[in-house]
This record gives structure tokens, sequence and C-alpha cells, in this order.
């Protein structure tokens, strides 16, 4: 394992590795072990944003001129270039944000998998020729690239999501300002190196690291910035929203509070096993994790009986560690946020495991939190309303499929919904009836596919533009109607 605490990592402005304009810089620590500085990382302020955003917009007109098949071989060449470095990236991402590296690497690799996917789909995605009754002219429409395009990405998939942003925009002739969570830089930094190894031309894809009040304002506010793609909590999406222009497009994949729904029919050990994966995998630290289980009264006494019993076999650890279920949170704020609303839960529902900040032996110098699960969490509690972003199950009872459709959907959420039933037509009606973007059965809320769209509904997106697949690409292109005599 190298040895990085004493690295210092560079902004990338304008072709150039470079250091922010105070020189300063921030570490950036292992949640695992606080002792463990995973680098140094550059404290950008507004004057390096307006210079990224500078850059990028220079380089536009000779991106926007590249032919697509050039644009597309970079993209295959950074895809291999992730590859090849799968396992020291992986290694790089567990110590930075603290997920089991075994999911890690997955996400190295589903990363390379979206540079190549947009890499081939961009090079087919075009406009129309509309028939009409003049035999001498012709109609069509031509997609076009919208200019300086700003991503800023989250800390909990730090390459896959930045990555399903950038490729798109990159492949459809725009340029790119990109700017990672300060709790997960590395991994920015390394997608963004494999963009330059492949051969990115100067400001096209720029990259710069910093405290989002600092830096925010600089990379989203600017005239020249056309549209923004942002994943993040809902309220600072929505204070990036209201602050830009009336004619920048926005993107935004914001918060959730995903609910289980498992019926009286359910295979109840299914059900454990899609509620454990769902709510504790990344330390319940996904945008689409299960946070509350809606569950028939019938089964819940046997439900619960079985998802302590698995919860309790939980091994609990560094990521680094084979076998390691859920490792630490990322950071000492997400630690805060997690143990002040186990305080809260205490006080409302029944608490009936976990919730512990764990010291002994190893996990002293971590983020660690035991796997917290609370019953007899009714509608009004804070716990079934308020998003944790931590591994917090709610159960709440409910009566039947009507009942557990009623209390699914009472939330300002919309974003993943999943139940667990062998009855085929409330498998049918659930898809129909619930409010969410991304719909579940008998499968665990997280995940996605990649050459699938992927978006909320509600306050969890702007319900725009849609993230992944095809669909994807329409966000970064702008159409024009073009009337032709022959």
């Amino acid at each position: 394992m190298e040895d990085l605490k004493n690295t210092e990592f560079m902004n990338y402005v304008a072709g150039k590795w470079s250091p922010c304009a105070s020189g300063k810089t921030v570490p950036n620590i292992n949640p695992a072990n606080t002792d463990d500085i995973v680098g140094h990382f550059q404290a950008s302020a507004a004057v390096d944003g307006t210079a990224a955003v500078a850059a990028a917009q220079a380089a536009f007109e000779k991106w926007k001129a590249t032919p697509i098949s050039k644009r597309a071989q970079i993209l295959f060449r950074a895809a291999d270039y992730l590859e090849a470095h799968a396992s020291q990236f992986a290694e790089e991402l567990t110590r930075e944000e603290g997920k089991a590296v075994g999911l890690s690497r997955d996400e190295i690799l589903r990363s390379a998998q979206t540079l190549r996917f947009y890499a081939a789909e961009g090079q087919s995605f075009t406009g129309e020729t509309f028939p009409n009754d003049d035999p001498d002219m012709v109609v069509y429409s031509q997609l076009e690239p919208l200019g300086v395009v700003t991503v800023i990405s989250p800390w909990n998939f730090p390459v896959s999501i930045p990555a399903r942003k950038i490729a798109p925009a990159l492949i459809m002739g725009n340029t790119v300002v990109f700017k990672p969570s300060s709790d997960a830089p590395l991994s920015g930094y390394r997608l963004t190196e494999a963009f330059v190894e492949a051969g990115i031309p100067d400001g096209v894809l720029n990259f710069l690291t910093g405290p989002a009040a600092a830096v925010g304002p600089a990379i989203t506010e600017s005239p020249y910035v056309k549209a923004i793609s942002f994943t993040g909590s809902t309220q600072a999406g929505e204070q990036i929203h209201r602050s830009v222009g009336l004619t920048t497009r926005t993107q935004m994949e914001l918060g959730g509070k995903n609910p289980l729904i498992v019926l009286a029919d359910a295979d109840l050990d299914k059900a454990v096993d899609l509620t454990v994966k769902g709510g504790f995998s990344l330390t319940g630290q996904a945008c689409t994790g299960t946070s509350r289980v809606l569950v028939d009264r019938g089964v819940k006494a046997a439900y619960t009986e079985k998802l302590l019993a698995k919860v309790k076999t939980m091994k609990i650890g560094s990521g680094l560690e084979p076998g390691c279920e859920l490792g630490p949170l990322a950071t000492a704020r997400q630690l805060d946020n997690v143990l002040s609303y186990i305080a809260l839960g205490k006080s409302e529902a029944t608490h009936l495991y976990g919730g512990d900040r764990l010291m002994e032996g190893g996990l002293a110098k971590g983020y660690y939190v035991s796997p917290a699960i609370f019953t007899d969490v009714t509608q009004q509690m804070r716990i079934a309303r308020e998003e944790i972003f931590g591994p917090v199950i709610a159960i709440i009872e409910v009566d039947g499929y009507e009942d557990a459709i009623a209390k699914a959907n009472d939330t300002e959420y919309g974003l993943s919904a999943a139940i667990a039933t062998t009855n085929a037509a409330y498998a049918h009606r659930f898809a129909k009836d619930i409010q969410a973007g991304t719909v579940k059965i008998n499968r665990t809320t997280t995940g996605n596919l990649i050459n699938a769209p992927f978006g909320g509904l509600k306050r969890s997106s702007t319900s725009t533009f849609r993230e992944s697949g095809r669909i994807g690409l329409e966000f970064y292109t702008q159409i024009k109607t073009v009337y032709r005599a022959a």
C-alpha cells in the first residue's frame, strides 16, 4: 500500500497539473483509520474556478469540431487506463471513502464500461429527417453540444457517478469543469488522469478540488457555463438550481428515503437479504439505499426476527479486510449526523438493535457505527421522513398492499423503491402505483444498469433529463431544426 501522506495532488486546468492560486491544501483522511492521510488536495477558491471555466470555454470550439470518432478514441483509451490500474485505484478508493475493496474494484471496472458505452452510443446519437409535402425541401434536426458543462459529484461513488456525467458530455462535443467531493478527491483525480493519459486536448477536461462554498458559484453561475450536472443532497441541489440563470440547463440527482415493501406472501429470507444489501451496503451511504421497510402486520414478527439474526452476524471493519460487510462512515460529519439520528430514533420509536459508536481494537481510529434497527415507526417520525444516509433501518407496520403503497408514497422523495412479493398481480400493480423513478421487484433498491435511464421523481430530482443509458446523452445536446431547399 503506497504511502501518500506527503503527496500533493494538483488541479488540472488548461492542460496543466498546477496548484491552486492560494497554494493551500487539505488532507484526505481515511475514515477507517484517521492516522492514514491519503494525500493532500488543493483548497481551490473562486479564482481557480473562474480559470477552469475560462479554459473550458477557450477549448470548446476546437473540441466541438473534432471528429466524433477521435473523441470516442479518447474515451476508449481512458477506459483501458482505468482497467489497467483497477487494483491500485480500488485500494485508493477504499482508503479515502471506506467501502469494501471488492465494491471499489467493481466501481472502477463499471466506470471503464461506462466510458466505452458512451464512446459507442454517442457515435449513433443523431437528429431526424421529417417528411413534408414540399418535394423541393428537406427538413431535419441536428444535435449540437451546449458548450461548457460543470460536473459536481459526491463522495459515495466517486468514480462511477462522474464517469456517467463526463463521458456523455465529452462524446457529444462539450468541454467540462469537474469538481469532485472534497471527501473523496483522489478517485476523481484518477478519473481525470485516465483522460489525460488518453490524450485529451488541453482545456477540454478541467479538474479542481476545494470547498463547494468557495468554488461553487464560480463554476455554476458563470455565463459561460451552459449546463450543470450535480449529484448530492436535495438542499445543495436546490441552492444551485435557484442560483443559476434562466438559460442554464440543470440536471440534479438528489436525496431519497427509499422504501422496501414486504408483503405477507413474500419469501422472508429473500426479503431480509434485500434489506441488508439495500440498507447496509456502503454503510447505508447510497442515495438509493433502503431506509424504510414497510412490513405486513402478519409477517412482521417473523421478518424482524430473521433480520436481527442476520444483522448480528455482520462483519464490521476496514474495507481492505477480507469479508468486511460494513465499513466506516465516510467522514466525521457523517458520523455525527448518523449518531444524532440514532439518538432521535431512540426518543421516537422502539430501538431494537445497534447504533453504537464502535471504538474497540482496530475500530478505534475509524468512523464506525453498528447497524441500527428501529421498529414501531410511524409516518410522522423524523427517522421515517428524513434522509439519514447511514446504516439505519426503520420498520413500519402495514395492513396489506394498499396501506403499504400509501405509506411508501407518503414522502417528499421518489428516487428508488422495491417490493418483496411472490404475487405477480401485486408486482405488476407496484410498478404502476409507486412514485419512484427506479422500481425494483424482488431486487434491492440499490443499483442500476449503465445502459438504462436513472433518476428520481418529486424532490429526488429536477425531473428534467435522466442520467445513464442512451437517453443520458440528451442533456448534453441542443436541437436545431433545419429547413433546406432541395
